[in-house]
């Protein structure tokens, strides 16, 4: 069974900083996308970043390029988002996705899986 544990967010005043992680477990796939959705209240779902492991390329959103960055390890079959620069507008919860068959497409195309870990909010206060 695929799970995903994602912990971190919190809140912070905008131009600050925070971090996500996202451990994932029970397959045993060895290429596959992983990374963050978020859904900020009264809007829809936002591709945020992703890191796929097949090529070992990221993908960020443009909205969050050049801020954010997303990292691996593997020996913790964990990957972690840092944010900085934060704005009000990345105020979201951020859900964790696991992508074992399209890899980081499903980011480029906002279409993800259905392995989701649970969300944490980001709070970004002016």
């Amino acid at each position: 069974e695929v799970q995903l544990q994602a912990s971190g967010g919190g809140s912070v005043q905008t131009g600050g900083s925070l971090g996500l992680s996202c451990a994932a477990s029970g397959w045993t796939f060895g290429d596959y996308a992983i990374g963050w959705f978020r859904q900020a209240p009264g809007k829809g779902r936002e591709v945020v970043s992703c890191f796929d492991s097949s090529d070992r390329s990221t993908y960020y959103a443009d909205s969050v390029k050049g801020r954010f960055t997303i990292s691996r390890d593997n020996a913790k079959n964990t990957v972690y988002l840092q944010m900085s620069s934060l704005k009000p507008e990345d105020t979201a919860v951020y859900y964790c996705n696991a992508n074992l068959f399209t890899g980081a497409r499903a980011w480029r195309t906002n279409t993800p899986s259905d392995y989701w870990g649970q969300g944490t909010l980001v709070t970004v206060s002016s």
